[in-house]
């Protein structure tokens, strides 16, 4: 259903119209009463992939939450700007594009990570075995495949260019392209791109098969930490608090589950969940899954999580200095793990989850 912005100016474009569209923009109904909130939540997933809220549902800790799909996405900050406008009930990209949106006004609130960077679960700059890249200045007028623009993995490029003493004027000589990730590794093969961003499984189908090497990752770049979050409106959280309520503390637990539980157990899940839903999607990646790599024990967000990228967002002169302060960002008043009486994270209800 949802594509990604194809170049920079069409996705600041999309952010700019965000604080007029919102006021537009409908959630799912309802009041603060508990009898009247949603309980059915609008969202994107990804193809071929399992995202948390997903196996969360399927775990049985969304409890009398309901998960309605509508359909695919490949960007982040597309979905967060469709959970801004109504378009869906919870939207997640990396954290430096909730702040770009967030600074342009978009009345929005992070509530959980849903992913991150760790040993296991990390993203790689790929180029052919045989490349005569070997540098960050042999990025300069080169190509560089990603999902899309202005969000995690054109923050991973600027830094590394940055940490190697580029200029801005030579940075600008790279160019960011938008590849679906399913795309990436052929596209990559095909010499249409000269370096290919995968990452999990798609990264380790692709060195399965051989002929490429990394260029560097972002793992070696910033070490662990979470890189993304899921955002409500802050009109469906004031309508709907105990819905978020269950929904955040849902997603944490599966995060913790997933932590706990032997990674072919959570790998077996994740295929039957792509089975059951019978969208037509290769389940052969997913033996390759290792971890979601978020930091924090049940997702809980932390003012480092978005400081990082306030700070690159005003050093690139996306935002001005000071423009946002990282703890109006987000809250961590829904999630359960961030109080004493933290909830059982290892058992589902039943395997079908119901």
């Amino acid at each position: 259903m949802a594509t990604t912005a194809s170049t920079r100016r069409q996705f600041l474009t999309l952010l700019g119209l965000s604080a007029v569209a919102v006021g537009c923009g409908t959630t799912a109904t309802g009041t603060t009463s508990g009898k009247d909130q949603t309980k059915t939540l609008r969202y994107q997933g990804w193809a071929g992939s399992v995202i948390l809220p997903e196996l969360a549902e399927d775990l049985g800790f969304l409890e009398d939450v309901k998960l309605k799909w509508v359909g695919n996405t490949i960007s982040g900050p597309q979905d967060i700007q469709s959970a801004a406008t109504g378009q869906v009930d919870f939207g997640g990209a990396f954290n430096g594009a909730v702040v770009k949106l967030a600074a342009r006004k978009a009345p929005i609130t992070a509530v959980i990570s849903y992913y991150g960077v760790d040993k296991a679960a990390y993203s790689g700059f790929y180029v052919l075995k045989d490349s005569p890249i070997h540098s960050a200045r042999d990025l300069i007028g080169k190509k560089v495949g990603m999902n899309t623009l202005g969000a995690h993995s054109e923050a991973m490029l600027d830094i590394y260019l940055q940490r190697h003493g580029l200029s801005q004027a030579d940075i600008k000589k790279v160019e960011p392209l938008v590849v679906p990730p399913v795309n990436t590794e052929q596209s990559l093969r095909q010499k249409q791109i000269q370096v290919g961003v995968l990452g999990d499984i798609l990264r380790d189908k692709a060195l399965q098969t051989g002929g490429i090497r990394p260029l560097f990752t972002d793992y070696q770049l910033l070490g662990n930490f979470s890189a993304g979050t899921y955002v409500v409106s802050d009109r469906f959280l004031k309508q709907n608090p105990d819905t978020t309520r269950t929904f955040v503390t849902g997603v944490a637990r599966a995060i913790e589950w997933a932590r706990a539980t032997p990674r072919e157990e959570v790998i077996e899940r994740q295929i039957e969940i792509v089975k059951k839903r019978g969208r037509n999607e290769d389940t052969a990646p997913l033996k390759y899954w290792k971890s979601f790599g978020v930091a924090e024990t049940g997702g809980r967000i932390t003012d480092k999580d978005l400081q990082l990228w306030i700070d690159w967002l005003a050093k690139r002169g996306d935002i001005e200095k000071g423009q946002v302060k990282a703890s109006d960002l987000y809250t961590n008043e829904f999630n359960a793990y961030h109080r004493k009486d933290k909830p059982s994270a290892a058992k589902p209800t039943s395997k079908s989850g119901s």
